[in-house]
């Protein structure tokens, strides 16, 4: 007990956590959620990528759902086994808990601009989002998937994102693109795909790292072009960090968007992941709440 309550002490000294006490798990979850927004976070950020047991650590941080994995490489994308769905279907149930989106990470190493494994899976990834009543999965455009200044490898994105874009609008899927592109850049690859289940996955730390003007971005591609948000900072505590998430609100409401925000990253270094994801979940809500 003493060595919890000085973690806790340590972790308020150090990041600056004055006026935002310290929750336990059942008195975050207690918390009166939002009506508009839903408040996740993504596997991988709450150490537990492609794993069931993130249903029950999101539980203990407060949040309403967790943004899962389709899966990794080694797993051979394991969400598609309807087991597997299964499994998570029964955490949810269990912990009171919802799926707030899919992504497939792997795409950062296994490129969809280049790649028939990961053409498959984004394929395949529509068919578990309609199992799994899921609404949007996120494609991942970073490292070796990475398409800023890719001429040829964003023109065979494009083609590949035709050839799949009726079986999305079939089942209603959106299927949103997180990169390094600008909002621009974005526009471009929707206009040339010409489909509305594919929109922008916004993610406000990347953007804000590319020197983009984020708040106007968000205006600019508004409420038909952005599917989700990730509330994110780099080794910083949301709203300890370079974003101005009261401002990322004002944007959010200028454009009239509600749903899922997932929380990503945003754990300084050497804090405590737990701890860090029940400050990040009571920030958030106070901001989004407002």
């Amino acid at each position: 007990m003493s060595t919890k309550i000085t973690r806790r002490q340590i972790l308020k000294a150090t990041l600056g956590l004055a006026g935002l006490s310290y929750l336990s798990p059942l008195e975050a979850f207690s918390m009166e959620h939002s009506k508009r927004f839903k408040i996740g976070a993504c596997d991988w950020s709450i150490n537990q990528l492609a794993r069931v047991d993130s249903i029950e650590v999101a539980k203990k941080i407060g949040l309403d759902g967790v943004q899962i994995s389709l899966g990794t490489i080694d797993d051979n994308m394991h969400l598609r086994e309807a087991k597997v769905q299964q499994q998570y279907k029964d955490a949810c149930d269990k912990y009171g808990m919802s799926i707030g989106g899919m992504a497939i990470g792997e795409l950062n190493n296994i490129p969809y601009k280049s790649d028939p494994k990961a053409e498959q899976w984004v394929c395949d990834s529509i068919d578990v989002a309609r199992m799994m009543d899921v609404k949007v999965v996120l494609l991942a455009f970073f490292s070796k998937g990475d398409l800023k200044n890719d001429i040829e490898g964003t023109k065979e994105t494009v083609k590949r994102l035709k050839n799949v874009m009726s079986k999305a609008e079939d089942n209603g899927i959106i299927l949103g693109i997180e990169s390094w592109l600008s909002a621009e850049e974005h526009m471009e690859i929707l206009n040339a795909v010409n489909s509305p289940n594919l929109k922008v996955y916004y993610d406000v730390a990347n953007s804000n790292k590319m020197g983009y003007n984020i708040y106007e971005e968000i205006r600019t591609l508004g409420k038909e072009n952005i599917c989700e948000f990730h509330a994110k900072e780099n080794d910083h505590l949301l709203g300890k960090g370079v974003v101005n998430f009261k401002k990322i609100r004002k944007a959010i409401d200028d454009i009239a968007y509600d749903g899922w925000i997932q929380i990503e990253a945003a754990v300084p270094k050497d804090a405590d992941m737990l701890e860090s994801y029940i400050w990040n979940n009571k920030y958030l809500r106070s901001v989004m709440d407002a």
